[in-house]
């Protein structure tokens, strides 16, 4: 599928070294795919001045659009805010720090001729500590346990939505664990879901915040609330 429009969100904190370079990289290939695009930064409220980076992009490139939250909301809350920022037919959602290839985002785009959503997954483990290993392996299987998504990586850093998958989608995570309620709304919906293998880069510029205690602990309890709530 090559699609005629696209919204870039770009959920951000503590990006300031990063942040442009990403900006460039994907107005470039969104320059081969198609005139009509969009950057949406979501900024978490950052600290170390990216917001005000992300204003002067913004200055000086009229496809970059800012969004800026007053309190940090663990990554859920700035997906959220950019997603519903949205105006494109096509939402590509990476991490800022652009963990993959551009070609990987031509190559993705492809199986929307098939599905509804793509998500990426790793086919080879990098520069990951056995800490952040195991993390992700209890995460899934929790995920998959209480949601049967079968989703390999739930909550990888990049993935492709059709626009109409967020149509009357009301998403209430603040936490990572928005990830996991897009699926299974998704899910219930009979939206198809494919799956790509990527090979993550590893981070080069600021660090991830996303085994921080606090954010840990608003996962398990949007995960609590969810299950409780809405989950299936």
């Amino acid at each position: 599928m090559t699609p005629t429009s696209i919204s870039f969100v770009l959920p951000m904190y503590n990006e300031k070294n990063g942040i442009r370079e990403t900006a460039r990289k994907l107005a470039a290939i969104a320059e081969e795919l198609t005139g009509d695009y969009e950057i949406i930064i979501s900024d978490d409220a950052s600290t170390d001045g990216s917001g005000l980076v992300a204003d002067e992009m913004a200055r000086e490139d009229s496809h970059i659009k800012v969004v800026h939250l007053e309190r940090n909301t663990k990554f859920g809350g700035a997906l959220k805010a950019g997603i519903e920022r949205a105006e494109k037919e096509v939402i590509i959602y990476t991490d800022s720090d652009l963990p993959i290839e551009t070609n990987d985002i031509k190559n993705a785009l492809k199986l929307l001729d098939q599905s509804d959503i793509v998500t990426a997954y790793s086919k080879i483990k990098k520069g990951e500590t056995v800490r952040r290993v195991i993390m992700s392996k209890v995460y899934n299987f929790l995920v998959q346990f209480l949601f049967a998504t079968n989703i390999k990586d739930i909550n990888s850093g990049f993935k492709i939505y059709k626009r109409k998958v967020f149509k009357e989608m009301k998403l209430i995570s603040k936490s990572p664990f928005i990830d996991v309620e897009i699926f299974v709304n998704a899910k219930n919906k009979n939206f198809k879901i494919k799956q790509y293998p990527v090979i993550f880069k590893h981070r080069e510029a600021g660090e991830s915040y996303i085994s921080r205690p606090a954010v840990i602990v608003q996962t398990a309890l949007d995960m609590l609330r969810f299950k409780l709530t809405r989950g299936s």
